[in-house]
C-alpha cells in the first residue's frame, strides 16, 4: 500500500457510497484545547491564556458540533501518473461527496517516500496531482485541498501515536509483508512498517466521521480505529480532565465509507489485478492525461477473451466485466442499459465505442488541467489556503493530545 495509501483510501464510484453498519462509530464534541503553537509553517489562530491551558467548551459550540455535516478525508499519492482507476474509484466521486459532507482532500506526499522515489520529481508530481483534483471538479469553495507535508501536525501526531502502537499491530499488516518481501528486507525502510500510523494520523487529526476505503485498505482503517480507542482509553476521559482538559474522547472513531460493487477498475492487461501506478507496463492503465492516440492504442491492445457476446459478472471473463464497468462509469449509465446495448457486440465494435467514450469523458478534464497548470499563482494560493484551513483543525486536535499526554505547555 505504500504506493496507494490514501489513493485506495477512497475507492469509490459515482454511485452513492454506503456507511459500514458493522462498525460502531465513536462520538466526540468539537471543543478543543487552545494554546499557542509557537513558530509553525502555518500558525494556529488560537491564543493561549498566559498561565494555563484553555479548554473551550461552550454550549454554542456543542450545538454547532451536533448540527455540522459529517467530515470525510481522503487523498492520492503523487507517485506516477493519476490513472483511470484513481479517478473512477476515488476522485470522480469527490465532486458529489463535497456537496454532502465537509471534505478535506489532500496530496499525501509524505506517504510517497516510503519506497524509493525520484526526489526531483516529487514536488512536480505533487503540483500535478493537485491540479488534477481541481480539473476533475473538486470545488475549493466546498472542499479544502492541500498538501499533507504542509501541515506539520500530521508528522507530530504520528510520533505521538507511535509511542502507543504495539509493534505486533504493525507486523500483522498484510501489505507490509507483501511489499517488504518484494523489495527485500535489506532495502526496506522503517517508514514502510510505520506508515499505517501516519495514515491513522491523517484521519484522526481531522476528527473524520467517514473514511472511504477499498478492500485492500480495511485492515489499515481497523488499525486507525484501534489506535483511536487505545489513546482514548489511555489518556482521555477523567485522566484528560485532571490535566486541565475537557474530558471525554480525544479522537472520534471513524466509520468506513464502503464503495458500491463494481467500482474497482482493473488492469487492461490482467482483469484480476487492480489498475495500479506501480505496475511496470504503462499499457496496463489509462492515465488521465494520456493523449487521444495513446488511449486508442491502449484500448486496441487491451486483453480480452474468445467468448461471444459481452456480459457482466462472469467469473471466467474478468476482462470483459472490467471493460464494461469502465464504459458504464464513464457514460454514467446503468448496468442494465449497458447490457442491453452491448450484449451482442463483438470486441472490435465495443472497443471502438469504449475508446470514444473515454476520450469524450477525459478531454474536458485535460483541457481544464492545462488551464490550471498555466497559472502557477492560482494553484499556489489554493494549496496555501487549504493548508491554513486544515492546520486550524489539525492543531486543535494535536494540542488536545499534547495536553492529555502530559507535555509542558508551549
Amino acid at each position: 500500500m505504500a504506493h496507494s495509501v490514501l489513493s485506495s483510501f477512497l475507492y469509490l464510484s459515482h454511485y452513492p457510497p454506503r456507511v459500514a453498519s458493522s462498525i460502531a462509530c465513536g462520538c466526540m464534541g468539537t471543543s478543543y484545547w487552545r494554546v499557542s503553537r509557537g513558530a509553525r509553517r502555518f500558525p494556529a489562530r488560537h491564543v493561549a491564556l498566559p498561565s494555563q491551558f484553555r479548554c473551550c467548551s461552550s454550549s454554542a459550540e456543542s450545538e454547532g458540533a451536533a448540527q455540522r455535516r459529517k467530515r470525510v478525508v481522503s487523498g492520492v499519492q503523487p507517485t506516477g501518473l493519476v490513472h483511470l482507476g484513481n479517478y473512477l474509484g476515488a476522485i470522480k466521486n469527490w465532486t458529489s461527496l463535497q456537496n454532502t459532507y465537509e471534505t478535506l482532500f489532500f496530496i499525501v506526499d509524505l506517504h510517497a517516500i516510503t519506497l524509493p522515489y525520484e526526489a526531483p520529481q516529487l514536488s512536480k508530481a505533487t503540483r500535478e496531482t493537485a491540479a488534477i483534483y481541481l480539473a476533475c471538479g473538486v470545488d475549493t469553495s466546498k472542499a479544502s485541498v492541500f498538501v499533507q507535508s504542509h501541515v506539520p501536525a500530521h508528522v507530530e501526531l504520528m510520533w505521538l501515536l507511535s509511542s502507543v502502537t504495539p509493534i505486533g499491530w504493525l507486523n500483522r499488516m498484510i501489505q507490509f509483508k507483501e511489499k517488504s518481501r518484494k523489495a527485500g528486507d535489506e532495502n526496506v525502510g522503517a517508514a514502510l512498517l510505520t506508515y499505517p500510523i501516519l495514515m491513522a494520523s491523517d484521519i484522526l487529526l481531522y476528527q473524520a466521521d467517514l473514511v472511504p476505503v477499498g478492500e485492500d485498505q480495511k485492515q489499515h482503517l481497523e488499525l486507525t480505529r484501534e489506535l483511536a480507542q487505545r489513546v482514548n482509553n489511555l489518556f482521555g476521559g477523567r485522566k484528560w480532565k485532571k490535566m486541565g482538559g475537557r474530558g471525554g474522547t480525544l479522537f472520534k472513531v471513524p466509520d468506513a465509507l464502503i464503495p458500491p460493487d463494481g467500482a474497482r477498475v482493473m488492469s487492461l492487461t490482467d482483469g484480476l489485478s487492480k489498475m495500479s501506478k506501480s505496475a511496470p507496463s504503462d499499457q496496463s492503465r489509462i492515465n488521465l492525461l494520456d493523449p487521444k492516440d495513446v488511449i486508442v492504442n491502449k484500448i486496441k491492445r487491451c486483453k480480452t477473451d474468445s467468448f461471444s457476446g459481452l456480459e457482466f459478472d462472469n467469473p471466467e471473463r474478468p476482462e470483459c466485466n472490467n471493460l464494461l464497468t469502465v464504459y458504464q462509469l464513464v457514460t454514467g449509465r446503468t448496468k442494465e442499459e449497458i447490457v442491453q446495448e452491448c450484449q451482442n457486440m463483438n470486441w472490435g465494435v465495443f472497443k471502438s465505442i469504449l475508446t470514444d467514450a473515454l476520450i469524450d469523458h477525459l478531454s474536458p478534464i485535460q483541457a481544464r488541467y492545462e488551464e490550471i497548470t498555466s497559472d502557477a499563482t492560482f494553484l499556489d494560493k489554493v494549496l496555501q489556503d487549504g493548508a491554513l484551513k486544515a492546520a486550524d483543525l489539525a492543531d486543535a486536535t494535536l494540542n488536545n493530545v499534547y495536553q492529555a499526554m502530559g507535555f509542558l505547555r508551549r
